[in-house]
């Protein structure tokens, strides 16, 4: 399915019935089918909708440039032409500042609260600003590139989850810049995601899903954020690797829905 979005046209899948349904949106430099576990999942209980960023997946090509701004329009024109009244956003690593600007424009009786999966919410780890840095370079991206599918990959031994990595593999240097430059500007923009979400003129539940990393700090920093935040809350799952749909998508589609479930 696609969704006429003058003068561009992005794909989209669209499965299930009732609300408030599910908008699920990939990272830079991946496409939909990341989401394929989840979404027959999720629509047993309710409308599940995945789209490809523009000049993505089988979304329209385009030599325009583009950035976080025209992917939020593309999901509001998304959510529009699906007659959607309430959506919940379940942002995929750094497609969480996507979902969290859908509250913003949205307002909270149509985004009731948000989904983060697997990023980075307490803010940037040490050496990933220069690695965004990096990434916008001719003669580094490729061994930045690398390193990520390196860390994303090894030791875990799943056939879609490697699959789709080499499909990332297929975006190059104009794509992974333009990753590496958006989401530097968000995080200078925004600081932490957590701060974000604070900013937002109402709390805003937020479940974050989350496998990497392991390190149990990370798990209790997040937790005590939690109990002094109680819109936000946090769960680890049983999964090893950035994109846990492909280790674990049962365990995934459940947290998402017990979390639905909170929002009435």
């Amino acid at each position: 399915m696609t969704a006429d979005l003058h003068p561009l046209r992005v794909a989209y899948d669209d499965l299930g019935t009732g609300g408030p349904a599910l908008l699920y949106l990939p990272g830079w430099c991946g496409d939909r089918t990341v989401f394929d576990p989840l979404l027959p999942l999720s629509s047993r209980h309710r409308r599940a909708i995945s789209l490809d960023l523009r000049d993505h997946g089988a979304s329209e090509r385009t030599e325009a440039d583009f950035g976080l701004t025209e992917v939020v329009q593309d999901a509001i024109a998304v959510i529009e032409r699906a007659g959607i009244q309430q959506v919940v956003p379940v942002g995929l690593s750094h497609a969480g500042w996507a979902a969290i600007e859908l509250r913003r424009r949205l307002g909270a009786d149509r985004v009731p609260g948000i989904v983060l999966l697997d990023w980075m919410v307490l803010g940037p780890p040490p050496g990933f600003l220069d690695a965004l840095a990096a990434l916008q370079q001719q003669q580094a991206w490729e061994q930045v590139r690398s390193g990520l599918f390196a860390m994303w990959t090894t030791g875990i031994d799943v056939a879609p989850l490697h699959r789709y990595i080499a499909g990332m593999a297929e975006y190059g240097f104009r794509h992974w810049r333009r990753a590496g430059r958006e989401i530097s500007a968000a995080f200078a923009a925004e600081g932490t995601p957590l701060a974000a979400l604070e900013r937002l003129d109402a709390p805003c539940p937020t479940l974050h899903l989350y496998a990497q990393p392991a390190d149990d700090a990370v798990l209790a920093a997040q937790q005590a954020y939690a109990a002094e935040h109680p819109w936000f809350r946090v769960h680890r799952l049983a999964a090893r690797s950035h994109f846990p749909a492909f280790e674990v998508p049962g365990e995934v589609a459940d947290a998402i829905e017990d979390f639905l479930c909170t929002l009435r």
